[in-house]
């Protein structure tokens, strides 16, 4: 039996905090009767329902790589009129989440899954999943300024984790480095190199934890085996 948050999470209808409200409201039955504690256990027999919706009972969880190119945001919906993820994304794909974002410039490695409960695991800042990441920046290579992101940068009151920054090359006019990240705040790694006067014009994500772009092409997708899922998530989820 599990907690009919964590049911509702792995869905992928709402997070656990989200499910705990709808319950306080009165709007999730159980197998007809409206239930009003967050705590109540369900079985995946149990017929749920949320405002009068059947809920189907949470799928194996599945998780595929989509290799993002640029020119998409990572929302379901953008109410400025943008392509979005799913919009590119293959029709005969089940429901997906995004883990983490891209901002629209930004490319590479972008996770998805039909779990809920993952998607919510890989994202807690606390676990610290590494993100890694190359990076090209307009500006003169300073190991000095560099050190400020490898000590953890302080944008107005909001700090930083410490950044792993490694040089790769120095082109005429931009820098390659090597970055590694265990937050995932909101355009990290483009903030903390406008703070010090270096601005980054090509981001891309190559791994996500376990999880690498490797020689996947841009635009393409594809489901990470269930072997491999399975070893990595006895990890993931210890």
């Amino acid at each position: 039996m599990q907690r009919i948050a964590k049911v509702l999470s792995r869905a992928g209808i709402v997070s656990r905090r989200g499910a705990e409200k709808l319950v306080l409201a009165g709007s999730v039955s159980v197998n007809g009767s409206v239930i009003n504690d967050p705590a109540t256990k369900v079985t995946l027999d149990d017929e749920i329902m949320v405002n009068g919706r059947l809920v189907d009972p949470p799928e194996k969880t599945r998780l595929w790589r989509f290799h993002k190119p640029t020119g998409l945001v990572t929302t379901n919906f953008d109410e400025k009129g943008r392509f979005t993820v799913y919009d590119y994304l293959p029709k005969n794909l089940p429901k997906v989440m995004s883990i983490g974002r891209l901002d629209i410039a930004s490319e590479g490695l972008l996770l998805l899954t039909n779990d809920g409960e993952l998607k919510r695991h890989l994202e807690l800042p606390s676990l610290g999943f590494v993100r890694k990441y190359r990076v090209r920046v307009k500006g003169i290579h300073n190991e000095a300024l560099l050190d400020k992101l490898r000590a953890g940068i302080r944008i107005n009151r909001e700090k930083f984790r410490p950044m792993v920054v490694t040089l790769v090359r120095i082109n005429k006019a931009n820098v390659w480095y090597n970055i590694e990240i265990t937050e995932g705040r909101n355009r990290e790694i483009r903030r903390a190199f406008d703070e010090i006067n270096m601005s980054v014009n090509r981001l891309i994500r190559v791994s996500f934890g376990a999880f690498e772009l490797g020689s996947l092409a841009r635009g393409r997708i594809e489901e990470i085996p269930t072997k491999f899922l399975e070893r990595n998530l006895k990890a993931l989820t210890s």
